[in-house]
């Protein structure tokens, strides 16, 4: 797909968002638009599931970019988030040269850390360029790497550069579209999130979540559409362990066309709620009297014409 040039206004972006079904709010849509115009990196923070990795895979397929995605745990170090040397095929060469009687050694070395024997990985892939393009970087869950790995990163952030001591300094050209992901198990250190620009990404109101859902999920039908969005946002009102984001309430409205359900009752929702709910506490909670409350509570709503 050919590059697309970036957004010229904070509508645009909604219309290239929604394109792709993604339906954000304007002040979302500001601050992409903004880390376009600026090419600053894009700092999104929020519950697990509210949409934040989407926003990385949409822009990609929205401006024809490549997608580099940085998957971040704990323990994650610079062989594995940038470069690495092929230490199989260079113990090959140095066999190989020993069994030809290759007396040369600084040559040797030389040759075994090359180009011939580079791995690249996500980020220096990324400053790199891949086919010529500068794609669009997600590192996502950086709450979960160590805080010494932060420190590199603020690096390559600094100026898209990598410096391999064997090779020289990558990067430098285009830099790409970066987006950082935390869920905010941790707090992320100040120096990195002033290198970009902040948004928090919050469960949507009802009519986004209505909204969402028939992009996503066109074929659930309009009553059990609404009844879905209002019981979840109905959850999200309780203190249960794990909140549902909006990537759970469309597993479940999926879930439910799966089992051909055209209207939440007590007993279908009681059967369905390890696909709503990932935690058991919760799960034991809300299952019969309360989830049964909540339902009437909301057919109620809908019946009125109240908003749910």
């Amino acid at each position: 797909m050919p590059a697309v040039p970036p957004p010229d206004s904070v509508d645009t972006v909604l219309d290239l968002l929604s394109t792709h079904d993604y339906i954000a709010d304007r002040a979302l849509a500001t601050c992409v638009f903004l880390a376009l115009r600026l090419g600053r990196p894009l700092f999104l923070e929020g519950e697990a599931g509210v949409g934040k990795t989407e926003i990385a895979k949409v822009l990609a397929r929205a401006l024809g970019r490549p997608l580099e995605r940085l998957q971040c745990y704990e323990g994650l170090d610079l062989a594995s988030a940038a470069y690495d040397w092929n230490h199989a095929r260079q113990m090959v060469e140095i066999r190989l040269a020993e069994a030809a009687g290759e007396a040369d050694r600084s040559r040797l070395g030389r040759d075994l850390y090359s180009e011939a024997f580079l791995i690249r990985r996500p980020l220096l892939r990324a400053v790199e360029g891949i086919d010529g393009r500068a794609p669009v970087l997600l590192v996502d869950e950086l709450d979960r790497a160590d805080e010494p790995f932060e420190a590199f990163l603020l690096e390559v952030l600094s100026d898209f550069t990598i410096t391999i001591p064997e090779l020289g300094v990558r990067g430098g050209g285009t830099p790409p579209i970066v987006v950082v992901t935390s869920n905010r198990t941790r707090e992320i250190h100040d120096a990195l999130k002033r290198r970009c620009l902040y948004h928090w990404v919050d469960y949507p109101d009802a009519a986004r979540e209505r909204a969402i859902l028939h992009a996503r999920a066109p074929g659930v039908g309009k009553r059990l559409g609404a009844q879905v969005v209002a019981f979840v946002q109905g959850l999200r009102e309780r203190d249960l362990f794990k909140l549902p984001g909006v990537a759970e309430t469309l597993d479940w409205a999926n879930a439910l066309m799966q089992l051909d359900v055209v209207e939440l009752d007590p007993a279908v929702i009681d059967d369905t709620l390890g696909v709503l709910l990932k935690y058991q506490d919760d799960i034991m909670r809300l299952r019969g009297s309360e989830a049964a409350q909540i339902l009437t509570q909301v057919k109620a709503e809908l019946a009125h014409g109240a908003p749910s």
